[in-house]
């Protein structure tokens, strides 16, 4: 890959890979710092990836980065967060959008992720394989488990009303 390939990537898909990321932990400034970590690992490397496969090369080491640092995040306990806890909940939902994020929000980690890769970025069965280190049909049957528990929560009517 060339100086001006490695830019034109950054160009292209430093928005998706964002969009990603901020979806799957909801945090901003933590998502840029994944994003920047992506491409700057991707920088340090650029001679040895291609062109072709540099898009790839971003999801899946923005993927790892952001699994490493949900890892941590478990880890670590908060003070703050265990005196916030006190959830208010209006118990009415105006915006299909946030009973989605809600819902996304509630799936284990590992299907929240492939179910973005899949719907939100279109990538194939065999690239989110490749993203993810999972076989296809490991990637398949996350996928479905995730749409089911998506299912399942949205035709709650507890959930819509």
């Amino acid at each position: 890959m060339t100086v001006a390939e490695y830019n034109n990537c950054v160009d292209s898909h430093s928005d998706h890979v964002y969009r990603f990321i901020l979806k799957n932990i909801r945090d901003e400034d933590t998502a840029m710092d994944i994003v920047q970590d992506a491409f700057e690992k991707m920088w340090t490397r650029f001679r040895e990836i291609s062109s072709g496969s540099a898009k790839s090369y971003l999801f899946t080491t923005a993927y790892h980065r952001m699994i490493d640092y949900t890892r941590k995040e478990k880890r670590i306990t908060r003070l703050d967060d265990s005196f916030e806890r006190t959830e208010s909940h209006t118990g009415h939902y105006s915006d299909l959008k946030e009973i989605l994020d809600e819902a996304l929000h509630r799936l284990p980690e590992i299907q929240k992720s492939l179910i973005l890769l899949r719907d939100y970025e279109g990538y194939s069965y065999e690239e989110i394989g490749e993203i993810t280190g999972l076989t296809e049909s490991q990637v398949k049957v996350y996928i479905f488990r995730g749409r089911m528990a998506l299912k399942n929560y949205l035709v709650s009517i507890e959930n819509l009303v």
